[in-house]
């Protein structure tokens, strides 16, 4: 089994929602990364339209919602190159 992403525009930004054979420190790690410029699968343009980061849930469901003048494309494409997660 694997990590099923399900990816939603809101009005402050995006929505992604994790479920299936995921850990929260998965995607906590991906965030933290992300943050200290330690992962490629978003590029510099994309991260700094990003305002804010916010992991919540449990394993198995989690959620990351994500802050900022971002679309949903270009965060679909950043979760298919991370290496956390794949």
């Amino acid at each position: 089994m694997s990590i099923k992403k399900e990816v939603n525009k809101t009005n402050s930004g995006v929505n992604i929602k994790f479920s299936g054979v995921v850990a929260k420190d998965q995607i906590v790690t991906m965030v933290q990364n992300c943050s200290t410029g330690k992962c490629e699968c978003m590029s510099d343009e994309t991260k700094k339209k990003i305002d804010n980061m916010q992991v919540s849930g449990e394993d198995g469901d989690v959620n990351l919602e994500l802050t900022g003048d971002i679309s949903k494309k270009e965060i679909e494409e950043a979760l298919k190159r991370s290496k956390v997660i794949n």
